[in-house]
């Protein structure tokens, strides 16, 4: 069995990746930036993923994640497959080039409701995920600085800051990455406010190597405002998956589908 997908955050915000090979810290923060940036854009995938929403109460969900990407577009579709009383919740992100991302969601037995820019922003299934950070790829955007070399458990990491430029669209005036540059993978990702607040926090907590690359393997997630935190646990990736193309539509929402890995 393999652990984990590059993501979520890929997505998940995602906006977790991996190297094949260690990547030279000599490298310029657009450099930097557009190696972890061509990470994010490997086709279709399907991940299985384990969600602990730690708040006033403690939930629990198994999700499914399947996910196309290119430099061009992206298209991810969540979908809680246990407990059984919220089967078949799910939610339909989509984002071509520099247009604004747009989203879907289909709670069971209620009809399909698009969400505008400001429910865009609001908690993917109750979690401290936001369908915004599910989507958006930072590591993609025109402005890149690297701002100091910190440790994070002990290890040494450049500190990414992306900024949104002309034209890219965000909920976010900055993010801040600390990336661990011998094995390109993002120990800590802190999302800022204009005003400056830090809004969210994702934590690697374990790496892994598959198919010799480092792959974050649990993540969490933390709201300083709302004092809560969330636990990504995922496994049981395929790459190369074959999709039909309704899976990407609100009214494939509607069917939880398993996916089909690509002949080779």
């Amino acid at each position: 069995m393999k652990t984990l997908h590059r993501m979520l955050l890929h997505a998940i915000a995602a906006s977790f990746v991996s190297a094949a090979e260690p990547a030279t810290p000599a490298m310029s923060a657009s450099e930097l930036a557009a190696r972890l940036n061509a990470f994010q854009q490997d086709g279709s995938s399907h991940v299985r993923l384990k969600m602990e929403i730690q708040g006033a109460t403690k939930t629990v969900l198994q999700l499914q994640i399947k996910q196309r990407r290119t430099s061009a577009s992206t298209e991810i579709v969540y979908q809680v497959l246990w407990p059984k009383e919220r089967m078949g919740g799910s939610v339909l992100l989509r984002k071509f080039g520099n247009q604004a991302a747009t989203g879907t969601l289909f709670v069971p037995p209620g009809p399909l409701r698009t969400l505008d820019a400001a429910q865009m922003k609001e908690p993917l299934f109750g979690s401290d995920l936001s369908h915004a950070d599910v989507i958006e790829n930072f590591f993609a955007w025109e402005r890149q600085t690297i701002v100091g070399t910190e440790i994070v458990d002990r290890v040494s990491c450049q500190v990414l800051e992306s900024k949104p430029g002309g034209g890219e669209r965000s909920p976010y005036a900055a993010v801040r990455s600390w990336i661990d540059v011998r094995r390109l993978v993002p120990l800590r990702v802190e999302k800022y406010a204009a005003s400056g607040q830090l809004v969210r926090r994702i934590d690697t907590t374990r790496v892994v190597t598959s198919d010799g690359r480092h792959l974050p393997a649990n993540l969490t997630v933390s709201s300083p405002q709302k004092g809560s935190f969330t636990e990504l646990d995922g496994s049981r990736l395929k790459r190369g998956v074959s999709y039909a193309d309704r899976e990407f539509t609100p009214d494939g929402l509607k069917e939880v589908t398993t996916p089909r890995s690509t002949p080779e």
